[in-house]
């Protein structure tokens, strides 16, 4: 019988503690023969006793839930989601994160850009695709490539909040960037905010999920290495953290190559 090919191409970030985000992980590696040390005292024998004086390797990672590729639970945005306590990222249905993915190519773009409605609605006409309900929405901007220079967290497109709202009301439940943010960076807002003190600036897109419930995923990566912008599938099953307002998420994209 024959099988489809499948190609998987690994849309995360590393978690790795010289990325320049604003909190990097602490990872401690402890070696094999620290291994056996530990293990000989869980188990009362000595080191020697494993070959070689090795037992297992092992890592300590202190971190937040936002660090490294996630996926942002409405909790994330407010304490409440359309009229109702907000949901956490243990509470969210699993079908969501299994579903036809969409690239949208914002790499154009200078950082700070606010992508519209209108930028989306031209970007899909461009690519002839119309959204469908659960469809996985991808912005790309190649944030990503900085992932290691300074200023990383400033260096994106972001989206706005009436665009939030309208991938939304298309049905849209997940969407993500591979930006360090789903808004433009942070330091924009607060300079436009300090500039004109005003509601709808700070923190924008975000606030959106108090009146409708969405997912956003950040940090995504590779997404030039997407060979077409729809007709694949994504996979971004975050991590059970009970009570968390965000999960870590290893997404892919898995694209059918043939009988």
């Amino acid at each position: 019988m024959n099988r489809k090919a499948r190609r998987f191409i690994d849309l995360s970030v590393p978690l790795d503690r010289l990325a320049k985000e604003p909190f990097p992980p602490e990872i401690q590696y402890n070696s094999h023969e620290e291994g056996a040390v530990q293990a000989a005292q869980y188990f009362g024998l000595q080191s020697t006793d494993f070959p070689e004086q090795k037992a297992w390797a092992s890592e300590t990672v202190t971190l937040t839930t936002h660090t490294g590729t996630h996926v942002d639970a409405p909790w994330h945005y407010w304490p409440t989601s359309e009229g109702e306590p907000a949901r956490t990222i243990d509470q969210l249905p699993l079908e969501w994160f299994y579903g036809d993915g969409v690239l949208l190519d914002f790499s154009g773009k200078p950082s700070g850009y606010e992508i519209t409605v209108n930028d989306m609605k031209q970007k899909l006409a461009q690519i002839q695709y119309e959204l469908k309900p659960f469809d996985i929405v991808l912005i790309r901007t190649d944030a990503d490539k900085r992932y290691y220079e300074e200023h990383y967290f400033l260096s994106h497109a972001g989206v706005s909040a009436e665009a939030t709202h309208w991938l939304i009301d298309q049905g849209i439940k997940v969407m993500g960037t591979d930006g360090w943010g789903w808004d433009i960076p942070f330091s924009v807002q607060a300079a436009d905010y300090k500039q004109n003190p005003r509601d709808g600036v700070l923190w924008a897109a975000h606030y959106v999920g108090k009146e409708k419930e969405y997912c956003q995923i950040e940090k995504l990566a590779n997404l030039e290495q997407l060979p077409r912008p729809y007709g694949f599938t994504v996979s971004v099953f975050p991590v059970k953290v009970k009570g968390a307002s965000a999960g870590w998420a290893r997404p892919v994209a898995i694209f059918e190559e043939g009988e």
